[in-house]
């Protein structure tokens, strides 16, 4: 008898009290202001921010990138020097040099400890320089680094506008850009697009995600007929969608608890709490509880499920069978795990920084589901996990692969474990049916290393070397 035919399995959750050992969020500057063309960041630090951001972020030297720093020196934190003079300063520089559509202000742990009133200070700023300032608390006090995105979308998603355009010129514009965007269409095709989604609530998404995967996505749901409204972030901050009481809003990162938060108690909208669109059963269930919303019969979704998992089985022999460790770094730990346990592999532990048992509750219960449907035992979750106490039990479990953060992964290699960055995955495009593969790249890239290396033996190693 497997599990999956004897009692249903619950969740185990502890707390272990550990340090943080993740990026500072910060960090988040990288990609959102890529996301963002249209804006400029300020990070409110010390030079030990400014050379974080410098060595973690790699930035090119041919490419100039939309974000600065401004340090705060002995005066700035003895309160020796005035604050508004000073940041008004930079912000008219920014404005003479960028030209940009927003200013985000990035407070760090300085600006916290010291209480600087940087949500005092921006209206008097935005009235006197002409262009809107965001301010985010994305500090090293947060849990993960990939929290830092979350704080900024929950600062954005208080300045979406709540009517679409109403005055003359406005709807000009809207009309003009419409007609650009038909140009060279038969009315038949036009009216033939309108036509294809079905009548439901605005739906709006949340999370900075590549614009392939935002294609991707909107097109997954523009099959069931479903029409997304917009994406917070936009490209541009001049393209924020409008988001009005009653509005459904869905999101697709796991660390967004925030700003999901913030779009229900400030923007009074509908949250539809679904697994994450991670894998192809992620994405699965992600569209399938859109269109239970909107009492939409899903299509064609099981077949599209099974050709993905057919178009991978190479990498799926690879991993079929072995285990993976989660130490906890970046908050897609449950997704990933869920993921990897339906492609056969088992995972003993997941260690993750925070958990918000609310806006992950659909994607909990769904890792408990595959679970059972795999007949593995379900993992145990570990809160703020203890990394002493975590390699004591990985040298007791010997897993094949540990999902871990730069600072373990040499030492858990050096004594004979695959690892890979945690971090990598933040990064990489991780969503939606299309990128499975990608996934499942990343993960088998050790696995697959390692076994060559060990196939080689290392007396060709040093011969190749010397060659």
């Amino acid at each position: 008898m497997t599990l999956a035919d004897s009692q249903p399995q619950a969740l185990q959750f502890e707390c272990e009290t550990g340090n943080y050992h993740t990026f500072c969020p910060i960090s988040c500057v990288a990609w959102l202001y890529q996301k963002i063309e249209d804006s400029f960041f300020l990070v409110i630090g010390t030079k030990t921010c400014g050379y974080f951001l410098q060595n973690a972020m790699g930035v090119m030297i041919f490419a100039e990138p939309r974000y600065a720093m401004a340090e705060l020196e002995e005066g700035d934190i003895s309160a020796q020097l005035n604050d508004y003079e000073e940041l008004r300063r930079l912000c008219e520089q920014v404005k003479r040099d960028r030209n940009p559509s927003v200013i985000v202000f990035i407070g760090t742990c300085t600006t916290e400890i010291i209480k600087m009133d940087l949500e005092g200070l921006a209206p008097k700023l935005e009235a006197e320089i002409g262009i809107p300032i965001v301010v985010a608390r994305a500090n090293g006090l947060d849990y993960a680094f990939t929290q830092g995105e979350d704080t900024v979308l929950a600062a954005m998603a208080q300045r979406c506008p709540t009517k679409a355009p109403t005055g003359e010129a406005e709807k000009e514009e809207r009309n003009a850009i419409q007609k650009l965007m038909n140009f060279g269409r038969k009315q038949e095709e036009i009216k033939q697009q309108d036509s294809e989604y079905v009548d439901h609530p605005p739906l709006v998404m949340f999370g900075s995600v590549p614009d392939p995967i935002v294609t991707q996505l909107t097109l997954e749901l523009k099959k069931q007929g479903i029409k997304v409204s917009g994406w917070l972030p936009a490209k541009r901050y001049t393209d924020l969608p409008v988001i009005e009481e009653g509005y459904y809003v869905s999101g697709v990162n796991p660390f967004l608890s925030r700003t999901a938060t913030t779009l229900m108690r400030r923007r009074k909208t509908k949250l539809i709490g679904s697994p994450f669109p991670i894998g192809p059963d992620g994405t699965r269930a992600w569209i399938e509880k859109i269109c239970s919303v909107f009492n939409i019969e899903p299509k064609g979704l099981e077949e599209r499920e099974a050709k993905i998992w057919e178009s991978v089985e190479d990498y799926l022999q690879l991993v079929r069978g072995k285990s993976v460790f989660f130490m906890g770094d970046n908050l897609l730990e449950i997704s990933l795990a869920r993921f990897l346990i339906r492609c056969g592999m088992t995972c003993p532990e997941i260690g993750i920084p925070y958990m918000d048992k609310r806006y992950q509750a659909a994607e909990l219960d769904f890792l408990v589901q595959t679970c059972n449907e795999m007949g593995v035992p379900v993992p145990k979750i570990i809160e703020k996990p203890d990394n002493y106490n975590q390699l004591q039990r990985i040298h007791a479990i010997k897993p094949d692969l540990v999902i871990t953060g730069m600072a373990h992964a040499n030492p858990l290699e050096a004594r004979g474990i695959s690892t890979k960055w945690s971090v990598e995955f933040t990064f990489a495009q991780i969503h939606g049916f299309s990128n499975t593969r990608d996934i499942l790249e990343l993960v088998t890239r050790p696995l697959r290393r390692n076994s060559a290396l060990q196939n080689m033996g290392w007396e060709k190693l040093v011969e190749e070397a010397k060659i």
